[in-house]
């Protein structure tokens, strides 16, 4: 199960609609590209390769994903070839209620294989992060935090990177003293050191 101090994400793997199976390494390499890339930014988990790749060629709900997962979000997409184009559609969904949150299709020429996942993994990478942001920021404002104290800490630490200055070591015994509250009181720390809860 992914920690719970961080939103977890799930990337399936894309489908190959090319109606060629010699077209799979393509859409699986992109699938794999998104995972390597997400998992760089460090303040969502990002499930596992070998994890999401057992639902491949499975038709499968988004709850039954994020149930066996524990993931909050899933991205699905497919991929088409023609020749020496490519579409791929991608989409972003809220695994608790199935529902997008974000869909993007990218039409590319195949010059460099390679060069074109790398450019469209990018694109979608850059577009997702600030849609998994505002997600979870939308769901901390739906609930009150259960701990006054560790939302007082919090609001501290945000002041602090707010103004770009260390924590003091004040607060910062204090942060260490109540990262278990914290944690208890689901108060979520954004990459922007955002404070919020869900």
């Amino acid at each position: 199960m992914p920690p719970s101090d961080r939103p977890a994400i799930a990337v399936l793997p894309f489908v190959n609609m090319s109606g060629d199976p010699e077209q799979e390494y393509f859409s699986d390499g992109i699938s794999e590209d998104m995972i390597t890339a997400l998992s760089k930014l460090r303040w969502f988990f990002v499930i596992a390769r070998n994890s999401s790749f057992i639902y491949k060629g499975k038709s499968v709900h988004m709850k039954q994903v994020a149930e066996e997962l524990g993931v909050g979000y899933v991205v699905e997409g497919s991929v088409r070839k023609s020749g020496d184009r490519v579409r791929i559609t991608v989409q972003l969904n809220d695994a608790a209620t199935g529902s997008h949150i974000w869909a993007e299709h990218y039409d590319r020429h195949l010059v460099d294989v390679f060069a074109v996942q790398d450019e469209i993994t990018e694109a979608i990478v850059a577009a997702i992060e600030p849609q998994l942001y505002a997600s979870e920021s939308f769901r901390a404002q739906r609930k009150p935090p259960d701990n006054m104290d560790a939302w007082d800490l919090v609001m501290r630490r945000r002041h602090c990177w707010r103004r770009r200055s260390p924590l003091t070591r004040i607060t910062a015994r204090r942060w260490e003293y109540w990262l278990p509250a914290i944690r208890s009181a689901s108060i979520w720390v954004g990459p922007t050191g955002q404070p919020q809860y869900r």
